[in-house]
């Protein structure tokens, strides 16, 4: 077997973030107690995964043979060392163990970072959903399987989970390209709207570049209306009311993204929007 430090390497790929750098709620107050540190392990493994792919000191192959370690101790193939990632992955291992959820919630995020590590090119809207369906959709599920809901809520909730992927990615379009050479826009809007990814690296959003952005926001106000469905599929009340805070979360980042322009800054939710999102949280108690 390959030896430990070989297979983790010595870099630290911390991004140095936590669950209040995220736009939505990671295992809000709404989230019974019970059920919190099992939402805090999930979101430790993913965030430990996440920052590998995106780490700008490991080579391609590095990143590959470090998610692949993470996944073989995830999967109880690889004995954890004592170091935060490894620790982070066995962690997780146990709560999913003991709480039934399947462990492709967690090993399907791998295949997304694999992608990101590789640098995939994404040519179309199909592309990127593809992409999302690993990436994101699983946190949703995750949680999900975790309150014991009906699969019912799954298309709901997958659309919930692309939708807040495809915000974050409009987000950070300029950041990704330039720190992780990384492009989310499909290529093939680009082309129609007559523009490359040197346009994401200008200090504002061209007329052309806006027409891409704005198909975007098109389908993901798709993804918004068919997410609307998911408190309605979810009995639980506090989790209910949590699914219903962050769907009116991503409505409201979709209308900042439509008004705003992410080169010229980080479009980000507001104070409104948060009250906004306690209103449609409220509404969801009963």
């Amino acid at each position: 077997m390959t030896e430990p430090s070989s297979v983790w390497g010595k870099a630290d790929v911390s991004s140095g973030k936590g669950a209040s750098d995220e736009n939505f709620p990671v295992g809000s107050f709404l989230i019974s107690k019970a059920l919190r540190p099992h939402v805090h392990a999930y979101y430790a493994y993913a965030r430990v995964i996440d920052d590998i792919a995106d780490c700008e000191t490991l080579t391609p192959d590095e990143k590959l043979t470090r998610l692949n370690a993470m996944e073989d101790v995830l999967l109880g193939k690889r004995e954890a060392i004592m170091r935060p990632d490894s620790m982070s992955a066995a962690v997780l291992r146990a709560s999913l163990t003991r709480t039934g959820v399947p462990f492709e919630t967690a090993t399907d995020l791998i295949i997304a970072f694999r992608d990101d590590s590789r640098g995939v090119e994404y040519k179309t809207w199909d592309d990127l959903l593809h992409y999302c369906k690993y990436s994101a959709n699983p946190v949703g599920r995750f949680l999900i399987h975790l309150h014991r809901e009906s699969a019912n809520a799954f298309t709901a909730s997958d659309a919930l989970c692309t939708s807040l992927q495809i915000l974050n990615h409009l987000q950070d379009c300029q950041k990704d390209l330039q720190r992780l050479n990384r492009c989310y826009m499909p290529s093939d809007m680009m082309a129609l709207a007559g523009v490359t990814q040197d346009d994401l690296l200008a200090g504002r959003t061209s007329p052309r570049l806006r027409r891409v952005f704005n198909t975007l926001l098109d389908g993901v106000d798709d993804l918004n209306t068919q997410a609307s469905a998911l408190p309605t599929h979810i009995q639980d009340r506090r989790f209910r009311m949590e699914c219903a805070a962050i769907v009116e979360l991503a409505k409201r980042l979709t209308m900042r993204l439509r008004r705003e322009d992410p080169l010229a800054g980080r479009v980000a939710l507001k104070r409104a929007d948060a009250l906004h999102a306690a209103g449609a949280a409220l509404r969801a108690w009963s």
